[in-house]
């Protein structure tokens, strides 16, 4: 409720309106037009989106995200700078609103005064309202309205569905690609058993948040942002089976940081695919391995700082 007061003190705000999940390059054309469209109309730019997935409600069965709500907030505030952000709770109230009282509600609430949203974007009871309703709805009022065309690579979309099977693959590069930043991932650190520090490999210990794409089980080139300070960080994602681990972990060895980071919030940058999880011989093969990881992880961030 804090979020809505806010907005009401904004006079006018055009508005991009989506998911956003990855907020990737089809994501960020819509970004820019919303940018855009504010300063032609003399007036901010912000996002209406949704707290979960709507299919978990209207089918559900939502999909794995690329980002949690929080990552995805980060990301369009801080790397976009879209501010406010207001994520609606997609509740049964919201999903069998009619899309007429969707668009009242965005005009009345929070005080839009044009649209910007993607070819394939659907609102209101069972889906009625879309792209077209919409700019017939903004034609009628005199409101601006863009729609956006979705944005392609090589001949394929640009699409949160192709990036996710790219993160599962592990083919990080082309993610990255698609994205147009690196995957980011945050967490809580938690206490683990210690082992990497009695390998002088001291790591943090994340849980991989649930709802997730999982990541190809391997060793990441990342950065940490810790403070709003970037560190290069050396990333394992899996089970780690040279020490006979349980569950999946996120355990990243920060490099050029030493401090205490237990129950404080971290956030990963994932820019390339080292190599896949394996069980090493003895914990020193274990150490020399992650050591050589380290040169590659510096070596490629600084490849892509030049």
């Amino acid at each position: 409720m804090e979020i809505i007061r806010e907005l009401r003190e904004i006079p006018k705000l055009s508005l991009a309106l989506g998911f956003f999940d990855g907020v990737h390059l089809g994501h960020q054309a819509l970004l820019a037009t919303c940018r855009e469209l504010a300063e032609n109309a003399g007036c901010s730019a912000g996002i209406v989106t949704f707290s979960t997935h709507p299919d978990a409600l209207v089918f559900g069965d939502a999909p794995v995200l690329i980002n949690s709500p929080q990552d995805r907030e980060f990301l369009l505030k801080t790397q976009f700078h879209m501010d406010p952000v207001v994520s609606l709770p997609f509740d049964k109230a919201l999903m069998n609103m009619s899309w007429q009282d969707f668009i009242r509600l965005l005009r009345e609430e929070y005080a839009a005064a044009g649209f910007v949203c993607g070819e394939d974007f659907r609102f209101g009871f069972k889906g009625q309202g879309n792209a077209t309703v919409l700019s017939w709805y903004c034609q009628q009022e005199n409101l601006p309205c863009v729609v956006v065309p979705e944005q392609t690579i090589g001949g394929i979309r640009v699409s949160s569905t192709y990036i996710r099977q790219q993160l599962e693959d592990g083919d990080m590069a082309t993610a990255v690609k698609y994205l147009g930043h690196p995957h980011v991932l945050s967490g809580t650190v938690i206490h683990g058993k210690a082992l990497g520090r009695k390998l002088g490999v001291p790591t943090a210990n994340l849980r991989l948040p649930e709802g997730l794409a999982v990541p190809r089980f391997g060793v990441y080139a990342c950065s940490c942002i810790i403070d709003g300070k970037r560190y290069p960080a050396v990333t394992n994602i899996g089970t780690r089976p040279t020490v006979e681990g349980s569950g999946i972990t996120v355990e990243p060895w920060i490099l050029d940081y030493s401090g205490d980071l237990y129950d404080r919030e971290i956030t990963l940058e994932f820019h390339y695919f080292l190599r896949p999880e394996q069980k090493f011989p003895s914990l020193e093969a274990l150490k020399e391995e992650i050591h050589r990881n380290a040169d590659e992880t510096r070596a490629y961030l600084n490849t892509i700082s030049c």
